[in-house]
């Protein structure tokens, strides 16, 4: 059991590096807004881009 947990950690760790870095630039006033969101969401900048993008897939999906 002890082994599979470990396992498990191992594998999210490696999912969590294999993650892509972009460079984005956007307006100062949609920065500022979505630093107000991700406030509000107790979210890091960073995340709250990364659940609005994730979000946004979804709903084309649709």
């Amino acid at each position: 059991m002890e082994k599979e947990i470990k396992e498990k950690e191992k594998s999210i760790k490696q999912n969590e590096k294999a993650k892509k870095q972009v460079i984005l630039r956007i307006a100062p006033s949609l920065w500022e807004e979505i630093s107000r969101w991700a406030d509000e969401d107790f979210r890091s900048i960073n995340s709250q881009i990364e659940y609005l993008l994730t979000e946004s897939v979804r709903a084309r999906k649709k």
